[in-house]
């Protein structure tokens, strides 16, 4: 795909869409920008909820799927993806608060379906950072009793190689791809293809 520009929610200057060295695979990242969005966005009057919706419509029948990364915060910029999205997976880490949270980010859905987006699905609840301890033990099998139909099957394992290609600057597919995140990944895969 060319090197197509796209505006960003605030109508800053345009982000581009690169193109990787992945088959049918383009992004856009992140900037340093974004991170007044949040303030900006709660001062906003014309459907500052819908900012990234409206920028996507316009290039996604280009794009079979658009993923949205989300950064681990409940602020403007997650609704503005729910608010773009056909579904969500909610990342879980081991911990308490991590959790706690669910609760809240499940009321955020629930609102962002009533307010903004009522065909907003929820694909479920992926618990990656798994390790052989008590913590992980422990957060898994609080997860698959409180949410058993919403935890998905597959469980990203902690692994150093996921960090290693990021510094890479590589998919854990051509960094690693046996190791164990990899396997992984391909797992969620094709649960998510069912």
């Amino acid at each position: 795909m060319d090197d197509t520009l796209y505006k960003t929610i605030l109508e800053r200057e345009a982000l581009r869409i690169h193109p990787t060295t992945v088959p049918n695979l383009d992004i856009v990242p992140a900037h340093i920008l974004l991170s007044n969005t949040d303030i900006e966005l709660t001062v906003a009057k014309d459907h500052r909820e819908a900012r990234l919706k409206k920028e996507l419509d316009q290039v996604k029948d280009r794009y079979e799927h658009v993923l949205i990364d989300c950064p681990p915060a409940l602020s403007w910029l997650t609704i503005n993806a729910f608010t773009a999205a056909d579904a969500a997976m909610v990342v879980v880490s081991p911990g308490y608060f991590e959790l706690d949270s669910i609760v809240q980010i499940s009321k955020t859905i629930h609102e962002v379906k009533e307010f903004y987006n009522p065909n907003l699905q929820l694909l479920g609840l992926l618990f990656t950072m798994s390790d052989p301890t008590k913590n992980s033990e422990a957060s898994i099998r609080t997860l698959r009793t409180a949410y058993p139909d919403m935890l998905l099957r597959t469980v990203i394992p902690k692994n150093t190689d996921i960090r290693d290609a990021h510094f890479s600057q590589k998919d854990i597919f051509d960094y690693a791809p046996n190791s164990r995140s990899a396997e992984a990944y391909n797992r969620l895969i094709d649960e998510l293809s069912l």
